[in-house]
């Protein structure tokens, strides 16, 4: 029987079709993992190797994986050698040796990975492996022991039997996605807490993303130049996190990731690296002196991007946060961020908590308060593989009930409106007003006088408040008719 993938063909690395163990390298590199084991034994690699294929497991794909198992029953190892700056090692440890349970996330019932965060369609159980394949942790490439391990683990492996097993296909569940049309690069979002924020970007992208082909056969739901602000870029309550199916430990270990100078073993890079040491300088520490001598200052920009590196030369790898800008308005300190590409179910919270440590800890060494935290996108998408499409589709009913609760309420950035009759002028006055002062008076005969006149300024910029304007203003009309009606 020979290895044969259902899914990301082209991300595998076959080395003997008809081999019976199979290696996730998780988030290291397929080629420095074979340039290790390559100095164990070169048969490691060749078309007689115990090695099937080779494969990295990074936040998503672990269903994938597991329905290649299934269809090739022949695999009777699965080692683990890799590198994981994740949780990915143990989520797919705990699958096999923990099993999966039941519990809530956004308000329904789901599968989850026992001691991890890791949701699963279900589908697929640890039982259905039982009697058939054996999986071995041998660490990470860059460690000391590592070659040892993973020699005796295959010097010490029994002789390969053929068995002929039955495959078994299971496809992945492919819910019906409606696009809405809207324009794809204009989406703005404004919200006060990080998963406030999150819960509305996925709800736009699941509404409004478009589907699109990349490389490799691969799918994303995407739209274009998105940005975010987040009024209070503040940690929420583990509570708060774990109902969104995020840890606030795992992202407090990225945070402290992100502030860490030192490229980790076999990445091509890192933020942190990136801000502390790449360039040549800190320019972190640079940025902020530059801060503490006028912190009104405009020229508070840092790339993380190197167009010599990252654009001209052929190599993988490349940083999605691409620049940082630190600017004082309104007393407090803003930083927004800028991404080239953005995986929106499993990076872009991660990121966001990233960013927040890195702006606290800007203004703890400026001595200035921080403000809100602007992030752009200019290519973010879902994931519909993995459980991505369901994870969206969970949190987007989880936003409607919040968002249908009766006490649900979003303030106007633009203001406030007091609408009134005069009877005597058989007028309908509309005052705009801020924070108790009045900006404006708007004067007409009609709803519909009035509505241009409020497009005409901009003076709305929520949708439900517009709604209610309107319905407010028909009233108001309705009054006045009835009174000239009386009159007439």
């Amino acid at each position: 029987m020979q290895f044969i993938p259902l899914y990301y063909k082209k991300n595998l690395e076959i080395i003997n079709p008809e081999g019976d163990v199979g290696v996730v390298t998780l988030w290291s590199p397929c080629g420095v993992v074979k340039k290790r084991l390559a100095q164990i034994d070169a048969d490691l690699l060749n078309n007689n190797s115990r090695i099937a294929v080779l494969g990295t497991l990074y936040g998503d794909g672990l269903p994938e994986l597991l329905r290649n198992l299934l269809y090739n029953p022949q695999i009777r190892y699965l080692v683990l050698f890799g590198v994981d700056l994740g949780k990915s090692r143990l989520s797919l440890t705990n699958f096999f040796s923990q099993g999966l349970e039941l519990t809530t996330c956004l308000g329904s019932t789901v599968y989850q990975i026992i001691g991890t965060m890791q949701k699963m369609d279900g589908a697929i159980h640890p039982h259905m492996f039982a009697g058939r394949l054996t999986m071995m942790d041998l660490g990470a490439p860059n460690e000391d022991e590592a070659l040892n391990h993973v020699d005796a683990f295959f010097k010490g492996l029994a002789p390969r039997v053929d068995i002929e097993i039955e495959r078994i296909a299971i496809p992945l569940p492919q819910p019906v996605v409606t696009r809405y049309p809207s324009e794809p690069r204009s989406h703005t979002i404004t919200a006060t807490t990080p998963m406030e924020a999150w819960r509305e970007l996925v709800f736009r992208l699941l509404r409004f993303g478009h589907r699109v082909h990349l490389n490799q056969g691969k799918e994303r739901i995407e739209l274009q130049t998105v940005k975010v602000t987040i009024a209070k870029p503040e940690e929420e309550s583990s509570e708060v996190l774990q109902e969104h199916g995020f840890s606030l430990e795992e992202f407090r270990e990225y945070q402290r990731r992100m502030l860490n100078p030192h490229l980790p073993p076999d990445q091509r890079y890192s933020y942190g690296h990136r801000l502390g040491q790449y360039f040549h300088g800190d320019t972190l520490e640079h940025a902020m002196v530059m801060l503490r001598e006028n912190s009104e200052s405009r020229h508070v920009y840092i790339s993380l991007w190197d167009t010599g590196g990252d654009y001209l030369m052929p190599v993988r790898g490349h940083p999605c946060l691409v620049s940082l800008y630190f600017r004082r308005f309104e007393e407090r300190l803003t930083l927004t961020a800028v991404f080239r590409t953005h995986n929106a179910l499993r990076a872009w919270p991660e990121n966001v908590y990233g960013l927040m440590a890195l702006q606290r800890h800007v203004c703890d060494k400026v001595h200035q308060a921080p403000g809100p935290l602007i992030v752009f996108s200019h290519s973010i998408s879902i994931d519909p593989q993995g459980g991505g499409l369901e994870r969206a589709e969970a949190l987007c009913q989880f936003r409607r009930r919040q968002r249908s609760a009766d006490d649900f309420f979003i303030p106007d950035a633009h203001g406030d409106f007091f609408i009134s009759v005069d009877m005597e002028k058989k007028q309908i006055i509309v005052d705009h007003r801020f924070e108790g002062q009045r900006l404006h008076r708007y004067i007409g005969r009609s709803a519909e006088e009035l509505e241009r006149q409020l497009v005409v300024d901009h003076a709305v910029s929520d949708v439900a408040h517009a709604l209610y304007l309107g319905r407010e203003l028909g009233r108001a009309e309705a009054r006045l008719i009835k009174v000239q009606r009386r009159s007439g």
